[in-house]
């Protein structure tokens, strides 16, 4: 995820640095960020820059944000391969088989 935060351009990385700073200093109650869960415990975060960027995450003990995977959104729908992507991590993260 660093990897791929850190070769976003600048504006998306500013704007990706804003948001979990919010989510840093305010939890699931950051202002204007919107969260939304996909399925059980996976849920995404929505990034708005000069594009738009959705990060799959999960939460594990007490207010601990793992972030599993992100990628560029081009259409409303998250296609099944980044939420297939964002399963297998968070199974691993949560030591699930």
């Amino acid at each position: 995820m660093r990897e791929y935060l850190s070769g976003l351009p600048l504006r998306d990385r500013a704007a990706a640095a804003d948001v979990l700073d919010a989510i840093r200093e305010h939890g699931l109650q950051a202002p204007g960020v919107r969260f939304k869960q996909i399925r059980e415990k996976l849920w995404e975060f929505y990034v708005e820059a000069g594009a738009s960027y959705r990060i799959f995450y999960v939460t594990v003990t007490g207010p601990m944000m793992v972030l599993l995977h992100a990628y560029k959104k081009k259409s409303p729908k998250a296609p099944v391969q980044e939420i297939e992507t964002a399963i297998r991590r968070m199974k691993e993260v949560l030591h699930e088989s």
